[in-house]
């Protein structure tokens, strides 16, 4: 596992999502370590220089929550807060979930705890004669990994534009179920123009580096995290039911597609009975998907203020 890591102090791990590695943290990384924290963000398994395992049933959730306990024995870190945005979330919210011996806090950014259904996660999800939702669309090895790789800068200017708030606004209602799909021809980039611009947030430096990890390794590793969500769902059965105890902080931006997937308008409101210690939820107006590298001021101050009123010191 490769990691990137600042300053000395309690232990924060910083999970990121798709398609992205450490560096989406590197605004954090800086913040954490002035404040007195050893901020460690590592590339997940199967993105970067960290080990890509080929077997997709070596990418579950238990998996994943095994790589951060690791992790921490590596650092000899009895506990540390955890923080996941996107797919690190769900990596940071059961993590808490399964070891909160070892988890002394949770933040999660865009993606909220969400409880395991009574029904099998893929059976679900939406789909029309023109249109599958794109968790869907990215089962198929191969698929997916042949749209997204044809051209790694291409793909990465386009998900984090469009996925972002300077993106035009969706036109489907929050809670709809209808964010997030993609045409039966045409794959997951064909509705996605290439942005002239980028935002201000995001430079071409930052682009570089995104590309030039895909266009090493592939896409196949973060796929590979999604081909494994029926599998998850039967792995967890056992903590059906089971809350979400530890000290936790939701962030989310207001213009996320993620809060216009099928049942976020019901999930949401029922946050504080699935998480019964969550200190805040904020919503950042204006903010689109990538929450921490959109509006990084922001989210290192709601970090801080949720850190410090745990007296980890």
């Amino acid at each position: 596992m490769h990691l990137a890591e600042a300053g000395q102090g309690p232990l924060v791990v910083l999970c990121h999502g798709f398609p992205e590695s450490w560096y989406s943290w590197r605004h954090q990384l800086v913040a954490l370590a002035q404040a007195g924290f050893h901020a460690v963000a590592p590339d997940q398994r199967g993105y970067g220089e960290t080990d890509r395992p080929e077997r997709i049933d070596e990418y579950t959730l238990l998996h994943l929550v095994g790589d951060v306990v690791g992790l921490l024995d590596a650092l000899g870190a009895p506990t540390a807060v955890i923080a996941g945005h996107d797919w690190g979330a769900p990596v940071a919210w059961h993590a808490a979930l399964l070891r909160p011996d070892r988890v002394r806090a949770v933040i999660g950014l865009s993606v909220p705890f969400r409880p395991r259904g009574a029904t099998r996660p893929t059976t679900m999800m939406p789909q029309t004669d023109d249109a599958i939702f794109y968790q869907l669309y990215f089962q198929e090895p191969g698929v997916a990994e042949a749209d997204l790789e044809r051209d790694p800068r291409a793909t990465i200017r386009r998900v984090l534009y469009w996925l972002s708030g300077d993106a035009p606004l969706p036109t489907a209602p929050p809670g709809s179920g209808i964010v997030g799909m993609v045409p039966r021809r045409g794959g997951f980039l064909g509705g996605l123009d290439v942005p002239g611009t980028l935002p201000a947030w995001l430079t071409d430096a930052d682009v570089e580096f995104y590309a030039g990890e895909f266009a090493r390794t592939g896409f196949r590793g973060g796929l590979n995290w999604y081909r494994n969500i029926d599998r998850n769902w039967e792995l967890l059965a056992p903590w059906a039911g089971v809350t979400v105890t530890v000290p936790a902080l939701y962030v989310a931006g207001e213009r996320d597609p993620v809060l216009g997937f099928r049942g976020m308008d019901r999930l949401l409101p029922a946050l504080p009975q699935v998480i019964p210690n969550l200190r805040e939820s904020i919503i950042l107006p204006g903010c689109g998907h990538w929450t921490q590298q959109e509006r990084p001021g922001e989210v290192n101050a709601a970090m801080l203020k949720f850190l410090s009123a745990l007296a980890l010191r």
